[in-house]
């Protein structure tokens, strides 16, 4: 067995801090941390996601549709839906992103 943490999980390929956390046939679970400012532009996905905040707050649009999500709020996001993360506060965000990469089968 092998534990994972933000020190040795892989890095994902995007500009901001995401780290794989673990990744299985069905699932991957991301850790991302948005310092203050930074965002995550608008995009898609061809899977579910449910994002879980870990610990900032920040907005996340869905769709144009504007959410404050703060410590321990949960939302899903279907596949295809454009979607993007804005942290506007001072401090970092911290997301679990939980892409649930076969939906249809589980």
């Amino acid at each position: 067995m092998k534990i994972t943490n933000l020190k040795n999980a892989v890095k994902v390929p995007f500009k901001i801090d995401g780290r794989v956390m673990y990744s299985g046939k069905d699932v991957e679970l991301i850790h991302l941390t948005l310092k203050a400012g930074e965002n995550l532009d608008l995009h898609a996905n061809p899977f579910d996601v449910v994002f879980f905040v870990v610990s900032g707050e920040g907005v996340l649009d869905v769709e144009g549709e504007k959410l404050t999500m703060r410590p321990n709020d949960t939302i899903e996001v279907k596949k295809d839906v454009l979607r993007a993360w804005e942290n506007n506060s001072t401090e970092n965000l911290r997301i679990l992103v939980l892409k649930m990469i076969n939906s249809d089968k589980i």
